[in-house]
């Protein structure tokens, strides 16, 4: 029999956003520091014990152990490369919406709030946007009492924009 093949999704292997707010690189250090001091470890000594088992091929303890310290391994360098490389959100001029930026607009005659900050700390829930999404690059670039247009599958929507303020997310 043979193993099907599949194709990589078009969202396997993007990087993260290097786009944060201190607050979210507050967490990922903590989580990083976590990882290190607490988590990691743990897991070595959890292999350690495992492999005093001796016969490592059918040894379903140091198996499991030895995967998730991988996969610990391979988060923390993640956070790492993430936490190197990381640009601070920093949004001070309010004459433009830039990144950071919390927008008031008037869509459809109702008021609006959307706060734009990068791809990895989006939470359509409690609008806030990507500087990457659809609105969110039309936002981007535009003052108070301008109108920006973005089109949608079936309908165009229009925001005006009413007031730029700073993010209390910082």
């Amino acid at each position: 029999m043979q193993t099907p093949y599949r194709k990589a999704g078009k969202f396997t292997g993007l990087k993260p956003d290097t786009k944060l707010t201190l607050q979210k690189f507050a967490k990922l250090t903590a989580e990083l520091e976590k990882l290190i001091k607490i988590v990691r470890p743990k897991l070595i000594i959890e292999v350690q014990h495992g492999a005093s088992f001796g016969d490592f091929s059918e040894n379903a303890s140091y198996q499991i152990a030895k995967g998730r310290l991988r996969g610990i391994n391979e988060r923390i360098g993640e956070l790492e490369h993430q936490l190197k490389h990381a640009q601070i959100i920093t949004a001070k001029n309010l004459d433009i919406v830039q990144l950071g930026h919390t927008v008031e607009v008037e869509v459809n005659g109702q008021k609006k709030e959307f706060t734009i900050l990068g791809s990895s700390e989006t939470d359509p829930g409690r609008n806030i946007i990507s500087d990457q999404s659809a609105l969110g690059k039309a936002l981007l670039g535009a003052k108070v009492g301008q109108t920006v247009t973005i089109n949608l599958a079936n309908k165009k929507m229009t925001y005006k924009i009413i007031k730029i303020s700073a993010s209390d997310l910082d």
